[in-house]
């Protein structure tokens, strides 16, 4: 669960909207610290073999069917996902890699 803002968002359900998208393959979605919302909801994608998209277009997708503070304030694109032998995406390892991306930049 990622509390941002005062709000809880299940993962979950950001991630099955990112798969809805025609030109996501994989996505993982986490809360990472930030300076005004507590935590941010933050994408992790992977794009299909031979398709093109970009964060804009991916954050106006998730605008039509999430409520505003569910929709991720970054997506990172990703070539792979740090994985456990059974396939799981490791989450935490992406928070932990990640965890300054939003006191880096003025990003709110």
């Amino acid at each position: 669960m990622i509390k941002t803002g005062g709000e809880n968002v299940a993962s979950i359900e950001v991630e099955r909207t990112l798969l809805g998208h025609d030109s996501v393959q994989d996505a993982a979605v986490v809360g990472l610290p930030h300076p005004y919302w507590g935590e941010a909801v933050t994408a992790f994608v992977i794009v299909k073999p031979n398709e093109s998209v970009n964060e804009e277009e991916i954050i106006s997708y998730c605008k039509e069917s999430l409520a505003g503070f569910k929709v991720p304030k970054k997506i990172v694109f990703m070539e792979d996902f740090p994985r456990t032998g059974t396939g799981k995406i490791q989450k935490h390892l992406l928070r932990k890699e990640h965890t300054e991306l939003y006191t880096k930049q003025e990003s709110i």
